[in-house]
């Protein structure tokens, strides 16, 4: 009850962060902090207590950036850029292996930015910012976890192109649900 309560306290905070930012984005604070509660919840259910600071910080992040993403279509810099040493940190309080993490960085990094590079309207410059931080995490739980993370994150993307219009379409949600499932329920 006091993680749900503590989520849901975060998703307002975000709430509000989203609105502030320069070029932030409009989101009633309901749409970030039940999600938010519900993530944390799940995630302090199964994750072992040592890991959980980074289920928790990728809900709460993940959250905001697919609130953004889906209201305003783009991933603001003001959160994607430090989510670098955020995730840093809670890598490094939970154990992480470093090597790992930052070979993970980088393999997604660069495996986005040559996506980008290919086909510029594939994905927008906030995914291929995001993706390193993302890859962090991945990384850490296994060398596996990025491509089956890649995979689920062009499903849920599907999913979501569905009731989307032609243009335009975020994959922001998919890539931070993707990492958010990968980190609850990696190989513990």
């Amino acid at each position: 009850m006091l993680v749900a309560l503590s989520g849901l306290g975060a998703g307002v905070l975000g709430s509000r962060l989203l609105r502030a930012l320069p070029r932030g984005a409009d989101v009633r604070w309901p749409w970030c902090a039940a999600p938010t509660a519900a993530l944390w919840s799940a995630a302090a259910l199964v994750s072992p207590p040592r890991w959980l600071p980074v289920p928790l910080l990728l809900a709460w992040l993940g959250v905001l950036l697919a609130a953004a993403d889906l209201r305003c279509g783009r991933l603001p810099d003001a959160l994607t850029l430090p989510a670098y040493p955020a995730v840093a940190v809670a890598l490094w309080s939970a154990g992480a292996d470093p090597g790992r993490a930052l070979g993970g960085c980088l393999v997604f990094l660069a495996a986005h930015l040559a996506v980008r590079r290919l086909r510029r309207s594939a994905l927008g410059g906030g995914d291929v910012k995001l993706s390193g931080a993302l890859g962090a995490v991945l990384g850490a739980v296994s060398w596996q976890a990025l491509p089956v993370a890649a995979a689920v994150a062009s499903a849920i993307t599907l999913v979501v192109a569905v009731r989307w219009p032609a243009d335009g379409l975020p994959h922001g949600p998919g890539l931070v649900g993707a990492t958010w499932l990968t980190s609850v329920w990696g190989p513990w």
